[in-house]
């Protein structure tokens, strides 16, 4: 490969990792991007995990053997498998001076800065002839000034053996995928600060209104369960206020902790605030009865804090006869309905939209149209004591 082609391939796979949604897309990007630049058929992008002592492999692609996934969920190497890479794990380079490549081949090293260290060598060399390949060309790659994992591009046996120019421009390769990489973490953490709320750690409105649409969605093309709880945190106005608003932060994360903890029993649940006092679990395919059981340990434990007056809770799910729930706001109203309920008739049990029969106020309150008198009857039924 020229010098023109090769700089082409290092734009590519810059551009691939840049365009990347998600960090499994920007691996296999990265992977991709290297095994074409260096003309291998195969290619991996690999994490160390030093709190492990391991090589976890994050991607495969190419041309995988048998037992290769491409994103594998359990391949990993102990770290004293590969002593060659060891020396690199607690160094730092935040001055620059990274690491060169090198190459390996399924005969034993091949020229370069490891050829003739013996025992550093065999596992990469056995690994080779049982797959089939020739020779693997190693780049570490350093990210934020630490040894992070390394890129590894394999040939098959009889083509040709990488060279020293292929293992320079390796360590090239390895300096683009660290830069894709960065770029990747930052974008993930700006993802998460949209969707996340900063006081409790919890998903915030803005995550629970995504995925309260996909909710729906999947509920009207398949039938999937699909219940929210929202909830109410009482009491919370009187501790700001004779307390201070640091005791009444404490009391949003300690009841934030009790809904993540009652999530857990519903798989797939996602715990939210909604704002100020108000937050909500929303799930997506156990049955109602489960959810509504995991609504009442809330209310329990919620009742058991030191801080606050308990919650109150509604909850409204499609499995129960509410009738049909075409968009997510129709779900939310529901449940915000029952949770006003609760909290009017003081209930330490969450109150369920549709289990009170077809005259159930909380579901004629959530059939009202939305606008003034909306509000206006929603603040008359807030205050009534049923």
């Amino acid at each position: 490969m020229g010098e023109e082609s090769r700089l082409q391939a290092v734009v590519t796979l810059a551009q691939g990792m840049a365009a990347a949604h998600s960090p499994r897309e920007s691996w296999r990007a990265a992977a991709s991007g290297a095994c074409h630049a260096l003309a291998g058929n195969f290619a991996a992008l690999s994490v160390w995990e030093r709190e492990l002592g391991r090589l976890r492999v994050l991607v495969n692609v190419g041309e995988r053997a048998a037992g290769e996934e491409e994103f594998p969920e359990g391949e990993a190497y102990p770290v004293h498998q590969f002593p060659e890479i060891t020396e690199f794990l607690h160094e730092r380079w935040a001055g620059g001076g990274e690491p060169n490549a090198w190459v390996e081949t399924a005969e034993g090293p091949a020229d370069g800065a490891y050829a003739g260290r013996a025992g550093y060598c065999h596992q990469r060399v056995a690994a080779l002839r049982r797959r089939g390949r020739g020779c693997c060309v190693v780049a570490p790659v350093v990210l934020h000034g630490r040894a992070w994992g390394e890129l590894y591009v394999a040939r098959p046996a009889g083509a040709p053996v990488f060279d020293r120019a292929d293992a320079d421009f390796a360590t090239v390769l390895a300096s683009v995928v660290a830069a894709g990489l960065a770029q990747t973490e930052r974008l993930e953490e700006a993802r998460r600060l949209a969707f996340t709320d900063a006081l409790t750690g919890l998903a915030n409105r803005r995550a629970v209104d995504a995925h309260l649409d996909e909710a729906i969605e999947r509920h009207r093309r398949d039938g999937a369960v699909v219940s929210l709880v929202v909830c109410d945190l009482n009491g919370l106005k009187r501790v700001n206020d004779t307390l201070g608003h640091a005791v009444g932060d404490r009391l949003l994360e300690r009841f934030g902790s009790v809904l993540s903890l009652c999530g857990a029993m519903l798989p797939g649940a996602l715990a939210a605030r909604l704002g100020g006092d108000e937050f909500c679990l929303l799930v997506v395919g156990p049955p109602a009865d489960e959810v509504v059981r995991a609504a009442g340990e809330l209310c329990r434990r919620a009742a058991e804090l030191e801080l606050g007056d308990g919650v109150a809770c509604g909850v409204a799910s499609t499995e129960d006869p509410i009738g049909p729930v075409r968009t997510a706001r129709r779900l939310f109203r529901l449940a915000d309905a029952a949770q006003y309920r609760a909290k009017a008739v003081h209930a330490d049990l969450p109150v369920v939209a549709g289990r009170e029969g077809v005259d159930d106020p909380v579901v004629r309150l959530a059939e009202e149209p939305s606008g003034e008198g909306a509000a206006v009857e929603r603040r008359r039924f807030r205050g009534r004591r049923l």
